[in-house]
Parts: structure tokens; C-alpha cells; sequence
């Protein structure tokens, strides 16, 4: 898309200049270009903020993935509707990326994966053209999560060593540690036990080094603190196998959310689930299973699958048990509702 868009650039620039210099094409001039400014920018980020907060209530929704790319079409399409200084092209750019890099990560959660490399790669473009650290960082983190998701390890870890090599990460030991605790949990998926116990150190002494400003984008403010940390932590030990310290970091994570975030509380409600269910207390484990809001277990495509996992697992553990009979009846009533 975004080749074609250059080249009609440039066709419709050379068709200016040919107009400009035939004497036979003089005409009287037209309005001047309206001009494009900071407060375009300012009205692109809010719109872009509301996109955060549909994410953390509802995540992986096509619907979330479209509004995004279409914002990032609209970002692209200010740019061609006036002038503009540098300093708000570039902006422009960024918030372009930024919604792409929304709907890359929607398309994720949604497990929507080739759509996803779609929107990486547009996303990367822009982010270049942009010059902004921080969305670069976010485009190439969420990568080394998506790889992670898809069972490619080496590529996720790849991905997030771009992240984790931009000067950003040597400025904001914030950006540092999210890394890090991202690269923790890759080591969790590839079963490397030391690696991940001595990241996830490396990820939490960074998060203590940084402060509380108010002058990081939006998307990492809403979501990343220590409740966070915990979520990456319970990810990577539940991969390793070491259900315990999976359900201490799920408990700790469930204490520490933040209430918008919804999509990321029934995540981890799952995954407690599945942690308790593999040290053998199956009544616990779908009492648990059975707090994840309907909404999240019927529409969220992470959620889902963990969720049937969840009951597979139940159904081997404790065949024709009442607790079975529990869930069955409960995921049958999920799925009226749907």
C-alpha cells in the first residue's frame, strides 16, 4: 500500500511541476494548503489512547485491529492533505506506527498471526520514517511476543534483542527492564530455567532504577509495572513447569492490576487455573477457571484456547468427576450466553 501511495506521490508532484512550467497551463490559483500542525498531532493521540484503553478491556478483537489500521491510514492521509513542518511529519509517522503497531498487537491477542507480520511490516516503515525510539521499541517487542506465541523462540528472542539494542533501553531503565522481562519469558518458552530466573532479576533492578515520569508514551504507562512483571514471570514458570512459583507470581499479579486492565485480569485468572490444576487441587483449579468473565472466555481467542486447554487437562485429571460435571455445565452456559 504504501508503495503505491509514494509512487502516486510522485506521479501527482510531476504532474504539478509539468502544470507549473507549460506556459499554455497558467490558471488562477486555487485556496492555499491548509496547514498541517501539533494540534492534528495531539488530536491523533488521543484517538490513539482510547485504542489503548479498548485493548486492555477487550484485546485480540478484529474490531480493535481495524479501527487501528484505519487511524494509521488516516495519520498517512494528514500528511498528503497540507504542509507541515518536519518536526509534525515526523510526528505524523509515529502516530501512524503507533496505531499500527496497535492493531500488529490486536491481531496477536487474537492469534491472527499473519495479519499481524502484515501490519509488523508496515508498521517498521513507518517507525523508521518516523525516527521515534519508543514506538520502534514497541514494534520490535511486540514482534519477539508474537514469535514467542507462535512457538518460535529463536526468532522472538532475535526480535527482542532489536528492542532491547535501542538507545532507548540505555536512556529509560523503564524500556530496559520491559525488555528484559519480555526476553525472560522467551528464555521460559525455550525451557532454560537459569536464564529466565536471572533475567527476570535483571528486568525487576531495572524497573527499581527508573522513576515515575509522566513524559513516556501512553501505551507503556497503561500497562507495565510490577503487576506486569508478574504476569511475564507467571508465563515463562508455567512453560517451565514450576507451578508453584507460576501461582505466586499469578496471585501477586491479580493483587497488583490496575482496574481497566481486563483482557490482561482474565489472562492471568486462566493461567492461575491451569497452575493450580497441575499441582493436583482440580477444585481449586476450576473454581478459578470459573471467574474468567464470559465475555473474555467466549471471545478472546488467547483466552479461549487457554480455557479449553484448561478443560482437556481437567477431563484427563479427574474423569467423570463431579468437579467435571461442574465445568462442563459452566463452559455450556458460556456458550449460550455467547
Amino acid at each position: 500500500m504504501k508503495r503505491r501511495t509514494l509512487v502516486g506521490g510522485i506521479a501527482a508532484a510531476a504532474a504539478a511541476a509539468t502544470a507549473h512550467t507549460t506556459p499554455t497551463a497558467a490558471a488562477a490559483p486555487g485556496p492555499s494548503p491548509r496547514r498541517i500542525g501539533m494540534s492534528d498531532v495531539r488530536g491523533l493521540q488521543e484517538r490513539f489512547a482510547d485504542i489503548i484503553a479498548s485493548d486492555h478491556r477487550h484485546g485480540g478483537q478484529l474490531g480493535i485491529e481495524q479501527r487501528a489500521a484505519a487511524l494509521a491510514d488516516e495519520a498517512l492521509n494528514l500528511q498528503r492533505s497540507g504542509n507541515a513542518t518536519q518536526r509534525v511529519r515526523a510526528n505524523l509517522y509515529a502516530c501512524a506506527a503507533s496505531f499500527r503497531s496497535s492493531a500488529m498487537w490486536a491481531a496477536i491477542d487474537g492469534r491472527r498471526y499473519a495479519d499481524a507480520q502484515a501490519h509488523m511490516r508496515e508498521a517498521q516503515a513507518l517507525a523508521e520514517m518516523s525516527g521515534d525510539q519508543a514506538i520502534k521499541f514497541r514494534i520490535w517487542s511486540h514482534a519477539g511476543s508474537m514469535y514467542r506465541h507462535m512457538g518460535r523462540p529463536a526468532d522472538a528472542l532475535a526480535a527482542n534483542d532489536v528492542a532491547r539494542n535501542l538507545p532507548i533501553t540505555r536512556r529509560d531503565p523503564m524500556f530496559a527492564s520491559l525488555g528484559l522481562a519480555r526476553q525472560a519469558a522467551i528464555h521460559g518458552a525455550s525451557h532454560e530455567p537459569g536464564n529466565t530466573r536471572r533475567t527476570f532479576e535483571r528486568a525487576r533492578e531495572a524497573m527499581e532504577r527508573s522513576d515515575q515520569a509522566d513524559y513516556r508514551p501512553v501505551w507503556m504507562t497503561a500497562f507495565y509495572d510490577q503487576a506486569e512483571l508478574d504476569s511475564l514471570a507467571l508465563s515463562a514458570h508455567l512453560a517451565l513447569g514450576d507451578y508453584p512459583a507460576a501461582e505466586f507470581h499469578a496471585h501477586r499479579c491479580l493483587a497488583g492490576l490496575r482496574p481497566h486492565m481486563v483482557r490482561s485480569r482474565a489472562i492471568t485468572t486462566t493461567r492461575l487455573a491451569h497452575a493450580q490444576l497441575a499441582q493436583g487441587d482440580a477444585d481449586a483449579a476450576t473454581a478459578t477457571a470459573m471467574k474468567v468473565p464470559a465475555g473474555a472466555a467466549t471471545q478472546h481467542a488467547r483466552v479461549s484456547r487457554m480455557l479449553q486447554e484448561f478443560g482437556a487437562a481437567l477431563r484427563a485429571t479427574a474423569p467423570g468427576s463431579p468437579t467435571v460435571q461442574t465445568w462442563n455445565e459452566h463452559t455450556a452456559a458460556w456458550r449460550t450466553r455467547a
